[in-house]
C-alpha cells in the first residue's frame, strides 16, 4: 500500500462511536447543593474497579456488564466501603445521611444519597477517596451543582475534598490547572514525544521543524476540540492503536526518506489521530460548564507549551550530535546510523504499543 492510502486509512479509523459508560480507575460524581443546605451525592465506578477495591465478583470481563443479582448480593459491603471513604461535613461535623443506594448500571454501579447539614455550621465540605485510597493513579471526577451554577473538580490521592458552600474558582485560576494538566500530559505522553522525536530526526533547519510542529498543532487542535466538546468523539479503542501505528509509520519511514520539508503533511494527518488521545485525557477531568472555551483553550496552549520545550530541548542535542560526526566532513552532518538507531527503538516501542492497545481493546 502507498502512504498517502495508508495515512487516510489511519484518518478513516477515526469514526464516531459512543463513549464506554463508565471508565477503569476513574470515578465520577456529581454533587448538589440545594436549599436548606442539603446535598445529593451520585457517585459512578467501573465494576471491575468495585471488584477490585473491596474483593467482590460483580463485573463480567467478557461481557463487560455487571450481573445486578451479585451488586445486589455485595451491596452491604458496597455501602460499608463508601461508608468508610465518603463523606459529607458543616464545619467538620458529619451531615445526616439518609437511606443510601446501589444500582447497577451497564458496566458499573452506581451509589446515590442525600445529606442534611442544616443542623451543622461552617462551610459543606464533600470528601472522598474512593478509588484514590487503593490507587494513586486514580482520579475521580467531581461536577459540583450550586443551584444553576455547575462547575468541576479533580479528586485524586493528594486531594480529596471539594468545599460546596464557598465560592466557585475564577476563571484564571481554572485557566492556570488546565493549562498546567496540558503542559503535565505531554511530559507524560511518551507516545506522543515518541512520535515527535520519530518525526524531526532528518530535521537539520528549523523551517521545517516550524511546518512539522504547527500543522501538529493545527491538526490536533481540531479533533481536541471536536471531541472535547462531544461533536466527535472516538473511542480509544480505536485512538490508542492508532497512535501507536503512528509512531510506527514515521519511524520506519526514516529509513527511507530523508525528506523532512515534506514531513508537515504526515504530522497534519497523524496529529488529527493524536488529537483524539488528548481529547481522552481532557475528559478525564471533565470541561467546567461555566468556563469551557476557557478550559479548552488553556488545555491547548498547555499542550503546545509542552511540545515547544521537547523541540526545544531536542534541536540543540541534534546540533551538538552533528558536530560531534564531523570527522572528515567540512560542515556539521547528520550521523545516518544515529537516526537509524533510534528510529529502530522508536518503532520496536510503537509495535509492542500497538499489540499490547490492541489486545488490551
Amino acid at each position: 500500500m502507498r502512504r498517502p492510502q495508508l495515512l487516510w486509512l489511519f484518518v478513516l479509523l477515526c469514526i464516531c462511536f459512543p463513549a464506554e459508560a463508565h471508565q477503569v480507575n476513574l470515578a465520577t460524581a456529581r454533587v448538589g447543593l440545594a436549599d436548606g443546605r442539603t446535598v445529593s451525592v451520585e457517585l459512578g465506578l467501573k465494576g471491575s474497579d468495585v471488584d477490585r477495591l473491596i474483593g467482590t465478583k460483580i463485573h463480567d470481563a467478557r461481557q463487560d456488564a455487571v450481573d445486578p443479582a451479585a451488586v445486589e448480593a455485595a451491596r452491604a459491603a458496597i455501602l460499608a466501603y463508601m461508608n468508610t471513604h465518603l463523606a459529607v461535613t458543616g464545619g467538620g461535623t458529619a451531615c445526616a445521611s439518609g437511606v443510601a443506594a446501589i444500582l447497577p448500571d451497564g458496566d458499573g454501579v452506581i451509589y446515590r444519597n442525600s445529606f442534611a447539614c442544616a443542623d451543622v455550621a461552617g462551610d459543606i465540605v464533600y470528601r472522598s477517596t474512593v478509588l484514590t485510597e487503593k490507587d494513586p493513579a486514580a482520579r475521580q471526577v467531581v461536577l459540583v451543582a450550586r443551584g444553576k451554577s455547575e462547575t468541576q473538580a479533580l479528586l485524586d490521592a493528594g486531594n480529596t475534598t471539594v468545599t460546596l458552600s464557598a465560592a466557585p474558582p475564577s476563571p484564571w485560576s481554572t485557566m492556570q490547572r488546565y493549562l498546567l494538566t496540558g503542559i503535565e500530559h505531554i511530559f507524560l505522553g511518551y507516545d506522543h514525544i515518541a512520535f515527535l522525536v520519530a518525526v524531526m530526526l532528518w530535521a537539520r533547519r528549523l523551517v521545517p521543524v516550524v511546518k512539522i510542529v504547527t500543522a501538529f498543532t493545527i491538526a490536533h487542535s481540531i479533533t481536541l476540540s471536536l471531541a472535547a466538546l462531544n461533536v466527535l468523539v472516538v473511542p480509544s479503542r480505536i485512538v490508542e492503536p492508532a497512535i501507536a501505528a503512528s509512531i510506527m509509520f514515521v519511524a520506519v519511514e526514516n529509513f527511507f526518506s530523508r525528506d523532512v520539508d515534506r514531513r508537515w503533511r504526515v504530522a497534519f494527518l497523524f496529529g488529527l489521530i493524536h488529537g483524539f488521545g488528548f481529547a481522552g485525557a481532557l475528559r478525564e477531568i471533565g470541561l467546567p460548564p461555566d468556563a469551557i472555551v476557557p478550559a479548552l483553550a488553556a488545555f491547548n496552549v498547555g499542550v503546545e507549551i509542552g511540545q515547544i520545550a521537547i523541540v526545544a530541548l531536542m534541536l540543540p542535542v541534534l546540533g551538538l550530535l552533528d558536530r560531534l560526526s564531523m570527522v572528515g566532513h567540512t560542515e556539521p552532518v547528520r550521523a545516518a546510523r544515529l537516526v537509524y538507531t533510534v528510529s529502530a527503538g522508536i518503532s520496536l516501542l510503537g509495535g509492542y504499543w500497538l499489540l499490547t492497545r490492541v489486545f488490551e481493546a
